[in-house]
């Protein structure tokens, strides 16, 4: 067996959270080909489980699940932490897409998929999670910190409880303050390799204002009519 030579992916833990046992094996089989470590999970009871127990790089979880259904384990896993989660879904509604998205989920996949897609969708949104090996430098805006090493984002010192995505699209906002940024522009810095939607970043950006105004940056993340958006600091 020969792994990838990227020093990310050959440790990194991926959970398969599949109901349909021959999906499963084959996306296990071609990750591990790429020299990821898997665990399988055929319901979102076994899979909260194994999350807990295993505490996975990345969740591949299937939206339509026996018992509980992949969106209600997304919900609890959001609850709990952060880990990456790409949706793997059979419908085509993009409500069903969007909703997942809305709940943290980092990317979605519908099927029927490659499974050369997956693996390339997964190392894509780890790559995103990682801390970067370069560009190390902290980046302020007023009262917003951000360490991109630490994959860390402070406002006025409170921790910013952001998914991968909704730090990639806070740090490309915030290393040009007062930039407005097109949703192709945000989509390319944060979603380089998925073939989402430009409205997608809508509904990331939404949950990272929510995150914003919590923590006391009610207007620090602004809406530019006819553009995109922006990071902008009352005068």
């Amino acid at each position: 067996m020969t792994g990838s030579t990227d020093t990310l992916e050959p440790v990194a833990l991926v959970l398969v959270v599949e109901d349909e046992p021959e999906i499963a094996e084959i996306l296990e089989g071609y990750l591990r080909r790429e020299g990821f470590r898997t665990e399988r999970a055929l319901d979102g009871k076994q899979a909260l489980n194994l999350i807990r127990v295993a505490r996975p790089d990345l969740v591949l979880l299937d939206i339509m699940l026996p018992e509980m259904d992949g969106l209600e384990v997304l919900r609890r896993i959001r609850n709990n932490g952060h880990t990456p989660v790409i949706l793997l879904t059979a419908r085509t509604e993009d409500l069903d897409k969007l909703l997942g998205l809305e709940l943290g989920a980092d990317d979605y996949i519908t099927k029927p998929f490659s499974p050369r897609e997956v693996v390339a969708r997964v190392k894509a949104v780890l790559r995103r999670s990682a801390p970067p090996e370069a560009n190390k430098s902290i980046v302020r805006v007023g009262p917003l910190e951000i360490d991109s090493e630490k994959v860390l984002a402070k406002l006025g010192g409170e921790r910013l409880e952001l998914t991968p995505t909704e730090f990639r699209l806070l740090e490309t906002l915030a290393r040009t303050p007062g930039k407005a940024f097109t949703r192709a522009e945000l989509l390319e810095a944060a979603l380089p390799e998925s073939n989402a939607l430009e409205r997608v970043v809508d509904v990331h950006l939404k949950n990272l204002r929510r995150k914003l105004e919590a923590a006391g940056g009610a207007n620090l993340l602004q809406t530019v009519r006819g553009v995109g958006y922006r990071l902008w600091l009352e005068a």
